[in-house]
């Protein structure tokens, strides 16, 4: 984005980027570029805050009337406040198991926790009226057992038609992931995408699942399944050393 807004300037076209990642927009040198310090994915900070998300377009806005230059990085002043945890938040009682189970013991577990958030999540989506678990178009229960089926190693079929394998598996995880965030985002509190991602990839057996299936796939003969085992299951900076 920052070469391409080079080429804008040129043809006499103001451009202002936001940045998420300082020393990358340092090292491209975008024309303009307001560095905002909230997690990936988020570039205008919290979701379902309009009066915040305008002070950061409006701040990356000012940008353009600025003299100096050629390249003007500056920094938005406020953290994302939904990345500050709320105390008041207690995430759903999960039985819990060994990290380091066998596959076959995960997936029961990963079974078990859907069917007991069924509640909360039915709770989550009566109080915001939405919800991301969708991709795959299976029921979450089907959902947790064609992951499952993957992590065993028994490589199922896809059953939908038009979607490989290897696809329904990245919705399908992807399915999973919105259902217990979800979840445990039900009810009064609110709290940050941290304590909720913690929970998540470290007290959840989908986190163990989803982490146990990258390690399988990203040396598979399937050049498709590696990719999406290495790039689509787990964030970057929830990743576990192959050790």
């Amino acid at each position: 984005m920052s070469a391409l807004g080079h080429y804008l300037e040129e043809e006499g076209i103001a451009t202002v980027a936001i940045s998420l990642i300082r020393p990358q927009t340092e090292n491209t040198k975008a024309p303009r570029a307001l560095w905002v310090p909230f997690e990936l994915g988020r570039p205008f900070g919290p979701p379902g805050d309009p009066a915040f998300q305008k002070r950061v377009v409006l701040a990356a806005l000012r940008l353009v009337v600025r003299a100096s230059g050629p390249v003007i990085i500056e920094d938005f002043a406020d953290d994302d406040p939904r990345a500050r945890p709320d105390p008041a938040w207690h995430p759903p009682a999960l039985p819990g198991g060994a990290p380091d189970a066998a596959p076959e013991a995960i997936a029961a577990r990963l079974e078990a926790e859907i069917a007991l958030l069924a509640e909360p999540h039915r709770r989550f989506v009566e109080q915001h009226g939405r919800s991301a678990v969708a991709l795959s178009g299976l029921p979450i229960g089907d959902c947790g057992r064609y992951v499952a089926g993957w992590l065993c190693g028994l490589a199922p079929p896809s059953p939908r038609e038009g979607f490989s394998a290897p696809l329904l598996l990245r919705f399908a995880v992807d399915d999973v992931k919105a259902y217990f965030l979800e979840a445990a985002a039900a009810g009064p509190a609110h709290p940050s995408s941290r304590q909720l991602g913690d929970w998540l990839w470290n007290d959840s057996a989908a986190g163990a699942a989803i982490h146990r299936l990258r390690a399988k796939y990203m040396t598979a003969e399937d050049e498709r399944l590696k990719l999406i085992a290495g790039n689509f299951m787990v964030p970057g900076t929830r990743q576990r050393s192959a050790t």
